[in-house]
């Protein structure tokens, strides 16, 4: 059986992986992180993404490495995760009302065959008043996710349309995804 390596400790990432695979291994990668915030956001987290698997795969000559990171682009902007309650608050009013870009890049390598993608989503929130934002924010939710929301959690309810692909948003594109990894021949199990 081929050894299957998600280089990521997102939870979220693991769980979506969990319905295409029942059992891989979790190697965080500590990679550097900062970008030229000027190249388009598609390169960037392609670019990341390609940076998480190749730090794991240099130790994984054996197994298929799954790198992958998601950021929040509003009017050429990138909101990356919130440094606290305010700038939690200050993202959430900002894209209140408004459509934002979400784009998770995604690196798959095994061996000598790198594969490297994108997912786009487009979201819309609804306006949403001070009091809902600052209900939100006191989940706890929003303080670890780009963007300061989860739409996987409380945070659907702050959704009013998603165009693309949901999973995108989540973190790992799971469609593509699969159809990635079985053109590189991974052998996933019958069910």
């Amino acid at each position: 059986m081929a050894r299957l390596i998600l280089a990521s400790s997102s939870p979220r990432r693991r769980d979506i992986l969990k319905q295409l695979v029942t059992s891989f291994e979790i190697i965080s990668s500590n990679v550097d992180e900062s970008v030229d915030k000027n190249l388009p956001p598609e390169e960037i987290v392609m670019n990341l993404a390609k940076r998480k698997a190749s730090s794991v795969a240099n130790n994984q000559q054996d197994a298929f490495i799954i790198g992958a990171d998601t950021i929040v682009v509003f009017k050429n902007q990138i909101l990356g995760k919130p440094a606290d309650y305010d700038e939690a608050k200050q993202m959430l009013t900002t894209l209140s009302g408004n459509t934002h870009s979400v784009y998770t890049g995604t690196c798959i390598i095994n061996g000598n065959d790198k594969r490297v993608f994108y997912e786009k989503a487009d979201v819309t929130f609804w306006e949403l008043t001070e009091e809902e934002i600052d209900r939100y924010i006191r989940t706890g939710e929003p303080l670890d996710k780009a963007g300061s929301y989860g739409i996987q959690g409380y945070g659907a309810t702050l959704v009013k349309s998603i165009h693309g692909d949901f999973y995108a948003v989540v973190g790992l594109p799971i469609a593509k995804l699969y159809h990635t990894l079985k053109e590189m021949k991974f052998p996933f199990k019958k069910l």
